[in-house]
């Protein structure tokens, strides 16, 4: 069983920066991909963006690319998503997920296995 802790979300203005942790615990951590969902209030669950645990290859929403930046640190267990230039529309609750298995970057939350309890990040314009 995998756990997941999410931190790191508050309010914040348009154009500040703001990153968020997940904390992965319950298993050793080799040959996962991790990745950050977000959903804003009203609308389906989107996929941000995602990383290779071990291989550290990353694959990103066209929404973000160029403004966020996934990674992880392999001796903490812990993904980041690093938020600049924050806009109105980042405005969600962001999830953190995982699934066993990183030889392919999925997007759909559906394949994913384990969840975080998701922490709110909201950008005021």
């Amino acid at each position: 069983q995998v756990q997941l802790v999410e931190s790191g979300g508050g309010l914040v203005q348009a154009g500040d920066s703001l990153r968020l942790s997940c904390a992965a615990s319950g298993r050793p951590f080799g040959n996962h991909l991790m990745a950050w969902f977000r959903q804003a209030p009203g609308k389906e669950r989107e996929f941000v963006a995602c990383i290779k645990w071990t291989r550290g290859g990353t694959y990103y929403a066209d929404s973000v690319k160029g403004r966020f930046t996934i990674s992880r640190d392999n001796a903490k267990n812990t993904v980041y998503l690093q938020m600049n230039s924050l806009e109105p529309e980042d405005t969600a609750v962001y999830y953190c997920a995982a699934r066993f298995g990183e030889n392919t970057y999925y997007t759909g939350a559906s394949m994913y296995e384990y969840w975080g309890q998701g922490t709110q990040v909201t950008v005021s314009s």
